[in-house]
């Protein structure tokens, strides 16, 4: 019969164990769903059946099977490569089963537009895809042997990521594309960013880091653009949102064992009187837990101290205020590191703007650059980094 070698593939992807979430994949369950649906008279069943799984593929990466399954394959979570992430000795019996799956996957990713659809007994159109030779086993293989920058599951996938509602990581749709050559001034600052992660990148004693200074200077920008830089390093970030700190601990738990470096991002960190800050200082100190080897965060503040104090704190009735003062600016204290990103004076202010302009094939002759840069900071209390890309905005939308 025409049926029996996708009813013996089928039967061989139904006894997956250690890629057994594919199953699950939205494509390949229905690539399944065909081969389950051949066995049924209607043929319109199975006309829907294959319209399905070639309109799912074409939807995740525009109708290339072959590169599609070896991208579920490299991103595929299982117990497999959470052995191999974690260092621990992975028993033959899996070994076994891993070898035996990575067969049974590069005869999926071979499959063709031309042997599905010679299966149905249908004079109509049917929607073709596209195969190539991919060899599904040897890059797994070589992902694993470098696992340790290549990660398994989502972050195998993804550089950015941020907390949901219900506490769970999940990738970031578009993240922030900032490089680390597209800035101008603060080389110092950036360079004590880039030399810590690295540090960390090493498996060397890394500090939690404290990024201060005025609005617009570049602060998220430069932990954004450390994450692009050392991605293939190995490096992801995750951004967490003040009011998501109390999920950190379990954060960590979930990180500990992973093979990858993780940059827990705070932006904008500051509390107001009265906010409850002790569980950050808890995490920063390590807490009851040891401090993960793999984490550090990274966060930024318009503040010095995050924590915003009153001239009635100062004056209040509290017998202990000098300790009660010091428990509030201590926050700070418990990063490692702290830098500071001061408001540029008027010579980096327009070098940054002409970085910005050229990136953007702005062309004005210099003084008259200048000129309408400087204006433009004036007109809005002074100058950033921030108001000096807004201002080539404003010169592109008037092209």
């Amino acid at each position: 019969m025409k049926t029996t070698f996708l009813r013996h593939l089928k039967t061989e992807m139904a006894s997956f164990t250690v890629f057994r979430p594919l199953l699950s994949d939205g494509v390949i369950k229905a690539l399944y769903d065909y081969m389950s649906a051949l066995d049924t008279t209607d043929q319109s069943v199975s006309v829907l059946a294959y319209s399905d799984f070639v309109s799912r593929l074409y939807e995740a990466n525009g109708g290339n099977l072959s590169l599609y399954v070896d991208g579920a394959c490299g991103g595929c979570e299982n117990i497999y490569v959470k052995l191999v992430g974690r260092g621990e000795r992975v028993p033959n019996h899996i070994e076994e089963s891993v070898e035996h799956e990575l067969d049974i996957l590069n005869s999926i990713a071979a499959l063709t537009s031309e042997q599905l659809c010679a299966q149905l007994e249908w004079d109509g159109f049917l929607p073709g895809f596209v195969s190539e030779n991919v060899d599904i086993a040897e890059n797994f293989k070589s992902r694993i042997k470098d696992i340790g920058k290549y990660g398994y599951g989502k972050y195998a996938m993804n550089r950015m990521f941020c907390i949901d509602r219900g506490g769970k990581i999940i990738p970031v749709k578009n993240p922030d594309e900032s490089t680390l050559d597209s800035f101008v001034g603060y080389k110092r600052e950036r360079g004590l960013v880039v030399e810590n992660t690295k540090a960390l990148l090493c498996g060397k004693p890394a500090a939690n880091i404290l990024l201060t200074g005025d609005a617009g200077t570049g602060k998220s920008t430069t932990v954004k653009a450390v994450g692009n830089a050392f991605y293939s390093e190995g490096l992801r970030i995750i951004e967490v949102r003040k009011e998501q700190i109390q999920v950190i601990p379990e954060i960590l738990d979930e990180l500990a064992q992973n093979p990858l470096k993780f940059i827990l991002f705070i932006d904008d960190l500051s509390f107001l009187d009265g906010e409850d800050f002790n569980g950050l200082k808890a995490i920063l100190e390590g807490s009851v837990s040891a401090r993960s080897k793999n984490v550090v965060i990274y966060a930024t503040s318009n503040r010095r101290h995050i924590v915003k104090e009153s001239f009635s704190d100062r004056d209040g009735d509290d017998i202990h205020r000098n300790d009660t003062m010091q428990e509030l600016i201590s926050l700070s204290d418990r990063f490692g590191l702290h830098i500071s990103f001061g408001r540029p004076d008027k010579k980096t202010y327009l070098e940054i703007v002409k970085n910005v302009a050229v990136q953007n094939g702005i062309k004005l002759p210099d003084n008259e650059l200048e000129s309408q840069a400087e204006r433009f900071a004036l007109e809005r209390g002074g100058r950033s980094a921030r108001l000096a890309k807004q201002f080539v905005d404003s010169l592109m939308s008037k092209k």
